[in-house]
């Protein structure tokens, strides 16, 4: 968010301190922006009635508060500039947790890739140009289509079971349930699985029973590139406030 700050900066915004919310034409939150957040209740506490209120990954509490208190809060990572471009900070954070203790290369290994949206494009297509075999399971016949022109293996959602059977890595995209104990026991002893999705989307106990290397990666953009990533939230706002001038001048 500091990387955020300076890129608005930069682009000829006026940046106020939090005690002079009232002030501000518009309030860019932080990213992962819950109900019980502090700087949601400042900004509701203290801001415009007319000031745009801006966050990252809004929940649906933290929207709902939001709106009882008169505001429209804005998600911008729901942008898809910055959706697409969050990718590529998040795919290159990848690589470096997969290569990361290995005693082989990447060149030559198989590779399960579970979704073909933004982030699973980016990470297949880097693990392609490295040599990897990847087999990517989605449920959208597009995104298949996708990674089979790409070059991946690509079998449709309803074979994910046979295609997890003795797999020794696998990167998931996808925020769901799907790495219950059933498709974790597929897996090859000690397999390592790199979880993006986020919380719940693995079960945790059944990775540890079962001897499965769980490694836990949500917001890998503001953790490996932090100055791209703030400089991708800033231009995100900067469009999206360009887009909301440009709506009322209709």
């Amino acid at each position: 968010m500091q990387a955020a700050a300076a890129a608005l900066a930069e682009a000829g915004c006026t940046l106020l301190d939090p005690v002079w919310t009232e002030q501000a034409d518009c309030v860019v939150l932080p990213v992962r922006l819950e109900e019980r957040s502090p700087e949601l209740a400042l900004a509701l506490a203290l801001a415009r009635p007319d000031a745009r209120l801006l966050g990252g990954a809004v929940s649906p509490g933290a929207a709902a508060r939001a709106r009882a208190a008169g505001f429209a809060l804005r998600d911008y990572m729901q942008w898809e500039e910055l959706a697409l471009l969050n990718a590529i900070p998040t795919a290159e954070g990848c690589l470096a947790l997969l290569l990361d203790g290995r005693r082989t290369t990447l060149w030559d290994s198989d590779l399960l890739l579970l979704g073909y949206g933004r982030v699973g494009q980016a990470i297949g297509r880097r693990l392609l140009a490295l040599g990897v075999r990847v087999t990517a399971v989605d449920g959208n016949p597009a995104r298949r289509a996708a990674a089979r022109a790409d070059g991946c293996r690509a079998p449709a959602a309803e074979q994910l079971a046979a295609a997890a059977q003795g797999a020794d890595t696998v990167v998931n995209t996808v925020p769901a349930p799907l790495l219950d104990e059933s498709l974790l026991a597929r897996l090859a002893p000690g397999a390592r699985v790199i979880e993006l999705a986020g919380h719940g989307a693995a079960d945790a106990e059944a990775a540890a029973r079962l001897g499965i290397q769980l490694i836990p990666a949500p917001g890998l953009p503001g953790k490996c590139a932090p100055v791209t990533a703030g400089r991708f939230i800033a231009r995100a706002v900067l469009s999206i406030l360009n887009q909301a001038e440009q709506e009322e001048r209709r």
